[in-house]
């Protein structure tokens, strides 16, 4: 698999499946990914060679910069992410550098968005299970979620709603990161981090 311009993107949204799941802060990649798909005109179907659901299309402006995308919710659970993931890659013939998980962050304030390429999985069950079936070498879209307040736990805090205070940021917050995804899979990572990271 080479990592060619002509070579398409798989755009992977993490999250739970399942609508008790549906408005968690895990869930920000499902609610990104969705997003995507109403942008590109596409609907979600079971895909025949993985447990996730994809819609395939094109980002971007039409023109040079224009890119072929597969985006993907796996339907495994959060930690085993890692398995549909590969399996897309590999089917779609995606180079791993490719691939976007986009995904909540816990060490990041909330509706912040950090980009990058590699690095560890911070304690992210989603991530860990990425990298473990596949490697570091995948773009990551980081949205920030914050910190639990007070002593609640982590699990307990990115299973839990975003609050009425941060939905009203909310469909903001997932409209940038939907552009930073457009703008990393048309203009490069380090155009997307300048334009993007705070």
């Amino acid at each position: 698999m080479t990592d060619d311009a002509n070579a398409p993107w798989l755009i992977v949204g993490l999250g739970n499946p399942g609508p008790e799941y549906a408005g968690n802060r895990h869930n920000i990649g499902f609610m990104v990914v969705d997003l995507l798909a109403e942008r590109i005109g596409g609907k979600f179907k079971r895909a025949q060679k993985a447990q996730a659901q994809v819609v395939e299309g094109r980002l971007g402006p039409v023109g040079p910069a224009n890119r072929r995308v597969v985006l993907a919710k796996p339907m495994s659970y959060m930690n085993l992410s890692g398995g549909p993931v590969t399996a897309l890659r590999d089917f779609y013939k995606v180079p791993t550098a490719h691939v976007v998980a986009i995904h909540d962050e816990l060490d990041i304030d909330y509706a912040t968005l950090r980009l990058k390429l590699g690095g560890g999985d911070n304690g992210h069950n989603g991530l860990k299970s990425m990298t473990k079936s596949m490697g570091p070498d995948y773009h990551r879209v980081r949205c920030g979620i914050g910190r639990p307040p007070g002593r609640m736990q982590v699990a307990d805090f990115v299973l839990k709603d975003f609050s009425s205070t941060e939905r009203k940021e909310l469909d903001w917050f997932v409209d940038r990161s939907a552009d930073a995804v457009e703008c990393l899979v048309t203009d490069g990572l380090e155009r997307a981090q300048s334009a993007y990271n705070a």
